[in-house]
């Protein structure tokens, strides 16, 4: 079905870099973004880690030419960031085209203004305009012009690949010409206060496949790449060669012990792809360092590549940060340029390995590994599992 879909663009803002190039930098040297609180307002400024983007609000509207960010979300300001770097890959590569969109995820939308405005108690209520989660997909297209299609997606943090999916079908059926399909979150209180109500926080840096792991780090960005039908392109960086979706509604907030879900994402995405489980050359794992995720991500993978037989994989959320609806965004970018780079990168903060999966992730950069097919994993609350796979 997505054989005929290339990748033309891409772009990335997150903790370890403000565009694609930085971030690919910060990934081959081992550079963490995780640190201290600096930026987001919060009583837990000493307690936890996150994955901050290293520019304020300000600094984000100066790198995008803005006279006023009045009544624009960081989110919104992150999301055109990286979704204006994307296009203007594209279009250096391939030109304007006539009809092009954006799919775009988010699950806080414009939370932050909402929440620095709400504790100022003033009475002017002109801010919950840029509170919904469609605001910033509107300004980024209006920005981008990417207006004759726009709509956005929350499927919490597999929520950038079912962007992508649909942009597949955009293209598929010939509604849009060119699509760009991602994530963005940006750092709040309540997703702060959230997910530390469930208990799922480090204090630490996050150890993703670690016997000792202890939670995630929460951290904000965005990441999109640009799609358009492989025929009507002069240049592209690779294919979108299977997707899924599934989900197995085992829990609310948590995945199933077994896997289920993540194991019917990954081999449909595999069946529609035509590929053999022994082909995939790396996995960017979803990997959150929880101690849930990670024991049930594993269990899917052993089950789908056989015990032994798994390629080499990584969480760059050992990187990065978990940016919940921008995680797939992001990741998506990270796998495009693993293949056209050649590079297999390292999971950071690896130790132990977790008793029962037989499991160790690749702890080093790899270079010169011809990358040919790269599985990218996302998976979010409620069962919600989605999976891509992209293809030299």
């Amino acid at each position: 079905m997505s054989d005929n879909i290339a990748v033309t663009g891409f772009g990335v803002i997150c903790s370890i870099g403000t565009n694609a190039q930085e971030c690919f930098e910060s990934l081959v040297n081992k550079r963490t973004g995780i640190d201290n609180i600096k930026y987001l307002e919060t009583v837990h400024k000493d307690a936890f880690k996150l994955g901050e983007v290293k520019r304020s609000n300000e600094e984000l509207a100066e790198m995008l030419g803005l006279t006023s960010i009045e009544g624009v979300s960081r989110t919104t300001l992150l999301a055109m960031v990286a979704a204006k770097e994307a296009q203007e890959l594209a279009i250096q590569n391939n030109g304007t085209k006539s009809r092009t969109g954006i799919v775009s995820s988010t699950t806080v939308g414009g939370m932050d203004v909402t929440e620095q405005n709400y504790l100022k108690k003033t009475k002017d209520y002109s801010y919950l305009y840029s509170h919904p989660c469609g605001d910033s997909t509107k300004k980024v297209a209006e920005l981008i012009s990417a207006t004759d299609y726009y709509t956005t997606l929350n499927t919490a943090c597999s929520s950038g690949t079912n962007a992508l999916i649909h942009g597949v079908r955009l293209l598929k059926y010939k509604v849009l010409d060119r699509v760009i399909v991602g994530g963005v979150d940006a750092l709040t209180m309540f997703t702060l206060n959230g997910f530390n109500s469930l208990k799922i926080l480090d204090q630490d840096f996050c150890k993703p496949f670690d016997a000792g792991r202890k939670g995630l780090n929460l951290a904000e960005g965005a990441g999109y790449v640009v799609l358009e039908r492989a025929d009507e392109v002069d240049k592209s960086y690779c294919k979108v060669s299977g997707f899924a979706n599934a989900n197995d509604a085992y829990h609310q907030t948590a995945s199933s012990p077994d896997g289920e879900g993540a194991y019917l994402s990954m081999n449909e995405a595999l069946d529609m792809s035509g590929l053999n489980p022994e082909q995939i050359d790396y996995i960017n794992v979803h990997g959150t360092g929880t101690d849930n995720n990670d024991l049930s991500e594993g269990t899917a993978i052993n089950r789908i590549f056989g015990i032994g037989k798994v390629p080499p994989f990584s969480s760059t959320k050992s990187y990065t940060g978990h940016t919940l609806a921008a995680a797939a965004g992001i990741e998506a970018v990270f796998s495009v340029m693993s293949i056209v780079n050649n590079v297999i990168y390292p999971n950071l903060n690896f130790k132990t390995p977790i008793e029962g999966l037989n499991m160790v992730p690749n702890t080093e950069v790899l270079k010169d590994k011809a990358v040919k097919h790269v599985l990218s994993n996302s998976f979010g609350f409620g069962g919600n599992n989605s999976t891509v796979i992209f293809s030299e």
